[in-house]
């Protein structure tokens, strides 16, 4: 076991006094020493319950012969950092949350390691440390939040958001935002729809990281707890038989997680954290691939924001299991691909039936015969840039208008809540990819306030940042090269035309090479907007979005 380099021999007495001062006993440090990476924090609602779940991993551990021992992960709630500084700090944390988790394991010599992650960054981040620690590894999430209810409806973040943006239009008064407030989420959990955080739990289960269940089954659900419990008991299994994170993610098992991805509709940050896990994997993730894998795989769900269903009735329907039961229908996943339960995804999915084709459309009734997502190319991105097809109003997948450009989000916002932005145009905000923000925010309050008044069908916005899954509408996200480097993005002034088909995935900008020559030219960059602390080195150190905004060593 690893961790007899720590436990046993006379040259490891000084440690065993340290595991002495812990109060572990004799019986405890002769048994496989287990890590339980625990995300619990007090200020994220989808971490709130981690304890209990912590405390559950703990005692499936235990009853299967190992040591569990808690040690901490950090996170960052992406709403309550949306729209201010603090969503600079929020993709960043992907990062400090791979390095440190993989110090910890590293210098304290685990045997395996139990993941209690829940929200955005938090599960990329744990998911690209597993990678590079390499040592049996089971994800346990904390689950997703329970749907609101309001006026008999169904809601969630998103349209929280959004009842600010109709609020604005005249459209909602201050009591009806008020009701929202108070009901939209009304447990802990991951918000509910299927936003980053659920579509990284549910990619989780999809690359075979996570038990069934681990994406869908809601924080407040008894069989959450179960699920913990089952978790600690098949890592010990995984010790048992050496079966490590880089056995599961392979090349095909990420293939798998891109068909999947494409099927359910996920957010377009899986386009920035797939590849960033696969990096760590040692697997070559190129997003050219994504257009194909999305030519032949139907949408099955449209979740929240995409649709009225949210991860409670996907729980109910089946879960991930039965959306990929379906698609395998038409040979699109690999499935002997290894997993955590130290059986193929084949074997797992077998008789994982769709209980409700309201929510999981048969693959002979998909929502539209290609995938979620789409990667779009042209000479406003000649790398690539990311749009949630499934989130497009049809009347919005092919679109030309006028760019309105802005520099920074926030300046773009006091627009559109000014009425500044008309039917027609093509909101531009740049200088906020990973180098330029620096952190490459979330960009849902101003997509919010568009869909708010109303707008989200005649609207287009193109920024080098990135859109929350809560985002909807023709927003495209993720252009590279990024304008911080000079990308096309920088060049686009007032006025200039935008072309939009997501169909033939383009995005082009209608001026002659010679004038963006020109203009190429006459670019100067940008003045840094951070130049301490950590924001700091991420700029200097990020990679591009297309890349996965993985730092470079």
């Amino acid at each position: 076991m690893k961790s007899d380099s720590v436990k046993k021999g006379m040259q490891q007495a000084p440690h065993r006094s340290l595991f002495n001062a812990l109060g572990m006993t004799e019986e405890e440090m002769e048994r496989p020493l287990i890590g339980i990476v625990s995300s619990y924090n007090e200020i994220v609602p989808g971490h709130m319950n981690l304890d209990k779940i912590v405390d559950a991993v703990k005692m499936g551990v235990a009853m299967a012969g190992g040591t569990p021992v808690m040690v901490p992960a950090i996170a960052v709630c992406d709403g309550i950092a949306m729209g201010h500084i603090g969503m600079k700090y929020s993709l960043v944390t992907r990062d400090l949350i791979a390095d440190s988790t993989e110090c910890l394991a590293k210098a304290h010599a685990f045997d395996a390691l139990v993941m209690v992650p829940n929200c955005d960054k938090n599960v990329p981040g744990l998911l690209m440390a597993a990678a590079r620690i390499n040592i049996p590894t089971v994800f346990v999430s904390g689950g997703p939040m329970l749907a609101g209810r309001v006026q008999g409806h169904k809601t969630s973040l998103s349209s929280m958001f959004e009842a600010v943006g109709a609020y604005t239009a005249g459209n909602m008064t201050e009591e009806d935002v008020r009701e929202y407030e108070e009901k939209a989420c009304p447990t802990c959990g991951s918000c509910s729809g299927m936003y980053t955080a659920n579509s990284m739990n549910c990619l989780t289960e999809v690359l075979g990281m996570g038990l069934k269940g681990n994406g869908t089954i809601p924080a407040v659900y008894s069989e959450r707890l179960k699920l913990a419990k089952h978790a600690g008991m098949a890592v010990m299994e995984m010790l048992k038989k050496n079966i490590c994170p880089r056995d599961i993610m392979t090349e095909k098992a990420f293939h798998n997680a891109l068909t999947m991805d494409m099927a359910l509709g996920c957010s377009t940050n899986s386009m920035l954290h797939l590849p960033a896990i696969a990096h760590d994997a040692g697997v070559e993730l190129n997003l050219e691939i994504a257009n194909e894998i999305s030519a032949k795989t139907p949408n099955l769900c449209h979740l929240a924001p995409a649709g009225p269903t949210y991860m409670e009735d996907l729980n109910e329907a089946g879960g991930i299991y039965a959306v990929m039961n379906e698609i395998s229908k038409l040979g699109l996943l690999e499935l002997d691909c290894m997993t955590v339960t130290g059986k193929t995804v084949g074997e797992n999915i077998k008789n994982c039936v769709n209980k409700n084709h309201d929510v999981i459309r048969p693959v002979e009734e998909p929502y539209s015969q290609t995938g979620g997502i789409a990667i779009l190319k042209g000479n406003l991105a000649p790398d690539s840039a990311v749009v949630k097809r499934s989130a497009v109003a049809p009347e919005m997948l092919k679109h030309e208008g006028p760019a309105r450009v802005f520099d920074c989000e926030e300046d773009a916002i006091e627009a559109i809540k000014g009425g500044k932005i008309v039917a027609g145009d093509v909101v531009v905000i740049r200088y906020e990819g990973p180098k330029g923000g620096p952190g490459m925010r979330e960009m849902l309050n101003p997509t919010s306030a568009i869909a708010g008044m109303g707008l989200g069908s005649s609207v287009a916005l193109i920024t080098d940042g990135r859109f929350s899954g809560a985002s909807r509408g023709a927003s495209i996200g993720h252009a590279c090269p990024e304008a911080a480097v000079g990308g096309p993005i920088a060049l686009v002034e007032e006025g200039d035309i935008i072309s939009i088909d997501i169909d033939n995935h383009r995005l082009d900008v209608k001026v002659s090479e010679a004038e963006m020559a020109r203009r190429k030219a006459d670019w100067q960059p940008r003045k840094p907007q951070v130049t301490t602390g950590y924001l700091a080195r991420y700029a200097a150190m990020a990679a591009p979005a297309s890349r996965g905004a993985i730092l470079e060593i």
